[in-house]
């Protein structure tokens, strides 16, 4: 299976969730997956729900990588109709306030953790696209950010903030050892040949919530994207631009900021400000 995603060329999170998922569907009836078949499905699906109460986005996470191992490792048939994907969930992500933002970077407890979330919401990279950023990636003379292999292995370029650009110098010139490849080297000094890993970035942002005195908000590196994209948004950029600095491949996904920005939620009327009730004038005379 594993060959069969490397193949395919599928993203790292992926094979790691493809094969977590077929693992503990073996697990769970301590037998070998190919041994399993499609009743043995059905009860591991309605236990996601019943047993381990899994969201349906979870069980769907499971069921592709159910689909892809019955189909593309052990070439056998997977009827849909037999084994339906639930209906999946779409919330509304969380957004910070950029009064919130500025008070997030500024309780980060490193210097170094400072600049990750610094540069998570100024180029509203994914948190693995940040963490792989080369120092040849800000190009000062384009002001803009290159972005490699982003979801879907797509590149694209991003606006490089003076702000950020000016940060990113004192941070490089705070550093003994300059890197030569990756913008934020590993290790805790920070000077191995390879980059640092998504988990630090993930604890920049949950130590810098606890200090700011946001930690009841759920705060993630996906949280600055959404803030990169809302605040722009209510900034006047327009969503196609947006889609394009995301990476996003379809404008519908870019549309969900359309819900959470002030400017255009402030700027609609309901419906209800434009009636008259004849109730009115008689209530003022009574």
């Amino acid at each position: 299976m594993l060959e069969e995603l490397h193949r395919r060329n599928f993203a790292d999170t992926t094979i790691r969730t493809y094969l977590h998922g077929v693992e503990h569907f073996s697990r769970y009836f301590r037998r070998r997956p190919d041994q399993l078949g499609p009743e043995d499905i059905r009860k591991y699906q309605a236990a996601l729900f019943t047993q381990f109460k899994f969201s349906p986005n979870t069980v769907i996470l499971r069921l592709a990588s159910l689909r892809f191992f019955y189909i593309h490792v052990l070439n056998r048939n997977w009827s849909i109709a037999e084994t339906p994907y639930p209906k999946k969930l779409r919330h509304l992500p969380g957004v910070l306030s950029q009064e919130e933002v500025a008070r997030l970077i500024d309780a980060a407890d490193t210097p170094f953790h400072r600049i990750l979330l610094m540069t998570l919401y100024a180029t509203g990279a994914r948190r693995a696209e940040a963490a792989r950023l080369k120092v040849s990636d800000i190009d000062s003379q384009r002001m803009v950010v290159h972005i490699h292999e982003g979801k879907g292995g797509k590149d694209r370029d991003v606006m490089l903030s003076p702000k950020l650009l000016e940060e990113l110098r004192t941070y490089w010139r705070g550093l003994r050892r300059k890197p030569k490849e990756w913008l934020f080297p590993g290790n805790r000094w920070h000077t191995a040949s390879y980059p640092v890993t998504t988990k630090v970035l993930w604890s920049a942002c949950q130590i810098a919530a606890e200090r700011a005195g946001l930690d009841n908000r759920r705060i993630h590196p996906h949280t600055l994207r959404h803030c990169f994209a809302t605040h722009l948004l209510e900034a006047g950029a327009d969503l196609r631009t947006i889609q394009i600095l995301l990476g996003h491949r379809d404008l519908e996904v870019t549309t969900i900021y359309l819900h959470l920005s002030q400017r255009h939620l402030s700027a609609t009327a309901s419906p209800l400000d434009a009636l008259s009730f004849p109730s009115q004038g008689a209530r003022k005379h009574s």
